[in-house]
């Protein structure tokens, strides 16, 4: 009998041990339930099951195990609490960690969903850390680790950054509140565009930002940041040195990003610091071309950059800077043709890198002046010490955004331009004060010289640089620049097929090379196109009298010898559609990216619809008409076919019904009707497009017959619209955005086109948090099967235009 106690005794003890135990592993066919807990080795973190605050769901998280104030590091399913206390969690015989909200659960809550090789097992180890990895038996080799999918909290040791080797993008989202760790509206990330940098942000609004790399953040009392950009990596980490105090960085749910460390005098966690806190923490407070001084809330910091004044001078009477600065004398960003020079703006933060780009290394101050002052679009430059490199420039093109005052160590001299007029009177507020006296005499008459000596050399240079490069203007037709047969036979390599970048149905598209080292885009239209002059007229009158950034940039044309060719400025990366549906190149388009590329479509169109000069109407928009520069910014193109409203026109009818089946609008199709709401319905199809990853065009369901609007409609109806976003963006996208721009997106293809929101309704819906209607049932949702769907026929004369775009991409109209 005695024996038979001991045995059962011993039975009980190893059925416990097999559930769970208090060691810091967890192996095959071990369970951890409710009650139970992984230890690390050191005793430094603990893994279980929590409730956040008032909240009575359950969830599977890390925490301090030495600190009594339960501080939760990282949650495994923040979004799909268990409701009750039944979770379990164990490796299963595939070696993945899974977990469930019960026993009668046939899915699993969350799980790691890693391949492991064939006969070979995992344990999960919970290490010092706090960092949860699972381990291949066999080779020792982590497939998995938390590290990786960090929520809002970075330890010290944790990357935060993109892994381009493994494609993995590691960032912080703030809980949704004290009780919800659900994926909130704010988050930390890396920006790896220009020079790379971290914003936080709210949806894909920046709040602020760090500074840029190089730039790299010291030491900061308890705690160091190091940064790493190499060809596999681009990270930050926080360290701390020997680990002797507890520190963590937070992204918090009311939208501050805080490090805090533990007080053990008083049992605490301390707010060591939070970012943001004064008024220039905020991105972009004092607008464009403008500085902030770090100050307090009840001071106005914004001043205009040499060479700038105050856009809207009443609201910056009144306080206001978020409208930013312009030139005094310009109202263009070029000063090449006024005389220009640089002045020293002295320790700043330097602006937004976004759209800055490097140079050079192992440059002098000199070197740098010179490469940035031989490019007109180069607004400013500075010279930044790169680690293990010596001195490399950075220089922008673009607007100079979030610019600071900043004495601290990662303050840097900033060298903007100005034209001559600014440069003479900085150097003359530079002199000695012996010598300032004398200036103050001499001032009016120097300036007069220089006057007249910055006017006699702008007018010296400029026939100089149309002798240069053969350039004539025809002013009597337009203001763009004419350039002659010669010049583009000579940029194009005698129309090189090795620089042949596009096929049009109207001609063919070039990439060229002028003499100043310019790349340009050349569209060739074909001497046979019976369409050709009119497209040709059409699309210079359109685009000369228009200027956004969200639309391509026509720099010239040509008209010679039967040529007819317009010169656009050359987009390195070609037309959206050559990534979105490109199964290895999307992976470059990320959700932050798709979101950004959406809203710059959107404003292009609402400036041709409402705020430009003129109202135009596209009516032939679609991912292969929208290309992308440098930078991944989107720009609409090809206007061979727009058409201009004049008064109050709203709408028009032609029998000449042209564009592309799967963009074009119900009304235009049938009745050759078209309007404002007609680019809305192209609008819309792109959107679907961009957040899908999928033509409108193909089938995706063959019974019946769903085109792409026909497959979201029947998702939306479902409550399971999700399921439509692109699967190469796995879990790094936000669901609320991707929801909101697929509402957007149905609202815009409704087949009556008064249901139809405007693009300035459309516009605001994107940008800010709003109440959107809910769809009606779209146009289009069915479609008969052909061989060409992508071709659209010219109702009038019967005319079929094959690959008919412009610029650089090969797709049918």
């Amino acid at each position: 009998m005695e024996a038979e106690k001991l045995f059962l005794l011993f039975s009980l003890l190893m059925l416990h041990f097999s559930s769970c135990t208090s060691l810091d592993s967890l192996k095959t066919n071990q369970t951890i339930k409710e009650g139970d807990v992984l230890i690390s080795e050191g005793n430094n973190f603990a893994l279980g099951f929590f409730s956040p605050g008032s909240s009575s769901n359950r969830y599977l998280g890390i925490w301090y195990h030495k600190v009594p104030e339960q501080t939760v590091v990282w949650v495994a399913n923040r979004n799909d609490p268990i409701i009750g206390s039944s979770g379990f969690l164990f490796v299963d015989q595939y070696g993945n960690l899974v977990l469930y909200g019960n026993d009668d659960q046939k899915l699993p809550v969350w799980s790691t969903n890693v391949s492991v090789e064939e006969n070979d097992t995992c344990a999960a180890q919970l290490l010092d850390s706090g960092n949860l990895i699972l381990v291949r038996k066999r080779s020792r080799k982590t497939v998995w680790q938390s590290f990786d999918y960090p929520t809002n909290i970075l330890l010290p040791g944790m990357k935060l950054g993109l892994d381009r080797k493994l494609g993995t993008d590691r960032f912080l989202t703030s809980w949704r509140s004290a009780d919800d760790p659900g994926i909130g509206d704010f988050s930390v990330r890396i920006n790896p565009n220009g020079s790379p940098q971290f914003f936080l942000y709210t949806g894909t609004k920046p709040i602020s930002r760090s500074p840029p790399w190089p730039i790299s953040i010291s030491q900061m009392g308890l705690y160091k940041m190091v940064f790493v950009n190499d060809p596999d990596e681009i990270y930050s980490e926080l360290t701390v040195p020997d680990g002797y105090y507890l520190v963590r960085l937070i992204v918090d749910h009311s939208g501050l990003s805080k490090v805090l460390t533990w007080r053990e005098s008083d049992g605490k966690w301390r707010e060591y610091s939070k970012c943001p806190q004064l008024q220039c923490d905020y991105y972009g407070y004092c607008g464009a071309y403008s500085t902030c001084e770090l100050a307090s809330y009840n001071t106005f910091g914004c001043a205009c950059l040499p060479g700038f004044e105050p856009k809207y001078p009443m609201e910056w009477s009144m306080r206001n800077g978020s409208g930013g600065c312009v030139r005094k004398r310009l109202q263009t960003s070029s000063v090449c043709d006024h005389g220009e020079g640089f002045v020293k703006v002295e320790n700043v933060m330097l602006p937004d890198t976004t759209a800055a780009a490097w140079v050079d290394t192992s440059k002098s101050r000199a070197d740098c002046e010179l490469e940035c002052n031989s490019n007109c679009s180069c607004s400013a430059y500075a010279v930044i010490v790169i680690p293990g490199k010596g001195d490399g420039c950075l220089n922008w093109y673009k607007e100079l955004v979030d610019i600071k005052y900043d004495r601290r160590s990662e303050s840097h001299d900033l060298y903007v331009r100005v034209d001559a007029y600014e440069l003479a009177d900085t150097k003359r507020k530079s002199n000695d004060s012996r010598e300032k006296t004398m200036l103050a005499v001499l001032a009016p008459s120097i300036a007069f010289l220089w006057f007249l000596i910055s006017l006699f050399a702008s007018l010296w240079f400029k026939k100089r640089a149309k002798k240069g490069t053969e350039l004539q203007v025809n002013s009597t037709s337009t203001e763009l620049e004419y350039f002659k047969l010669s010049t583009i036979t000579a940029a194009t390599n005698n129309f090189s097929s090795a620089n042949k970048v596009g096929q049009g149905g109207f001609g063919s598209v070039y990439k060229g090379l002028l003499a100043n080292a310019k790349e340009v885009a050349i569209k060739r239209l074909s001497r046979s196109s019976g369409q050709g002059t009119e497209e040709f007229k059409n699309e210079v009158t359109v685009i000369a009298r228009l200027q956004h950034r969200n639309l391509v940039k026509l720099l010239g044309y040509c008209l010679q010898d039967g040529e007819k060719m317009l010169i656009y400025e050359y987009l390195p990366n070609k037309s959206l559609d050559s990534f979105l549906f490109d199964e290895s190149r999307r992976l470059l388009l990320d959700w932050r990216k798709r979101f950004d590329i959406i809203v710059g479509i959107a404003r292009g169109i609402l400036y041709l619809h409402q705020d430009s000069r003129l109202r135009i109407i596209h009516r032939d928009l679609k991912c292969s008409n929208i290309l992308l520069d440098a930078e991944m910014n989107p720009k609409i193109s090809d206007f061979g076919i727009a058409k201009i409203f004049e008064g109050n026109q709203t709408e028009d009818r032609t029998r000449r019904v042209v564009g592309t089946y799967g963009y074009m609008s119900p009304e235009y199709v049938v009745f050759g009707n078209f309007s404002a709401k007609s680019d809305v319905f192209s609008f819309g199809v792109m959107l679907l497009e961009i957040v899908s990853g999928k033509k409108n065009n193909i089938f995706y369901q063959q019974d019946p017959p769903l085109t792409l609007i026909g497959y979201v409609w029947e998702l939306w109806r479902q409550d399971k619209a999700l399921e439509i976003v692109d699967p190469s963006l796995k879990e790094l996208y936000h669901p609320r955005e991707a929801l909101k721009c697929l509402q957007i997106g149905l609202l815009c293809v409704q087949e009556d086109a008064t249901d139809r929101p405007s693009m300035l309704a459309v516009v605001f819906m994107l940008s800010n948090e709003t109440e959107i209607p809910s769809p009606k049932q779209p146009a289009f949702l069915f479609r008969k099967s052909d061989n060409n769907p992508d071709i659209a026929l010219d109702v009038e004369d019967g005319h079929c235009s094959l690959n008919e775009v412009t610029i650089t991409e090969i797709a049918c109209r």
